[in-house]
């Protein structure tokens, strides 16, 4: 797996064994839909290897901080972060819900939220019954409460094209869906930011 575009473009990303990571093509078409992200602040929940995160990077984000718990993906995810020199991230090594109430309390705000939870055909025993869309819907209300996406900032959510996702979740709403393959990618806005 390999950056797309900017800074590191070409550079190899190490995956853990055992996880499904976000593919080039939609990388590229997510980055395509955004644009320029030069010197915008960027969050990756269940970050896996932190491709995405590392392609914000790589496109002129200013900042990273990529969310992950499980301890493989985080020794990946260091080893990715190495290879590229560190370029402002910040890692958090805790479950999803866990680091955004910490990021809420110590005032951090982002320009892009990013999340790709995990999906699997069978149960995860790791993820205590929670996964693909009900994850993506756990995190999306918590964000509805613990408000640390800035104005005119962006959520994405990656998920199985099966999972439905609500329109609306407390004060955002879903502004564009995009299928690529078996993966739907979802966008949310404040309701505010819209008008």
């Amino acid at each position: 797996m390999r950056i797309t575009a900017g800074k590191y473009k070409s550079r190899i990303i190490y995956a853990p064994k055992g996880i499904r990571p976000t593919e080039e093509i939609l990388r590229k078409a997510f980055f395509d839909i955004l644009g320029d992200i030069e010197g915008l602040s960027f969050l990756e929940f269940f970050a896996g290897s932190g491709a995405v995160g590392l392609e914000a990077i790589s496109r002129g984000a200013k900042d990273l901080s990529l969310v992950e718990y499980d301890p493989d993906c985080l020794a990946v995810i260091r080893k990715n972060i190495d290879s590229l020199k560190g370029s402002a991230c910040s890692i958090y090594p805790q479950e999803a819900e866990h680091a955004l109430r910490l990021l809420y309390a110590s005032g951090q705000r982002f320009d892009i939220i990013f999340m790709d939870p995990p999906y699997y055909k069978g149960e995860n025993p790791r993820l205590n019954g929670m996964q693909g869309g009900s994850l993506a819907k756990k995190i999306l209300q918590s964000l509805s409460q613990y408000d640390i996406l800035k104005h005119r900032g962006l959520i994405a959510i990656q998920h199985f094209k099966k999972d439905v996702l609500p329109k609306t979740e407390g004060n955002i709403h879903l502004i564009k869906q995009a299928r690529y393959s078996d993966s739907l990618l979802s966008l949310y806005r404040k309701k505010e930011d819209e008008q």
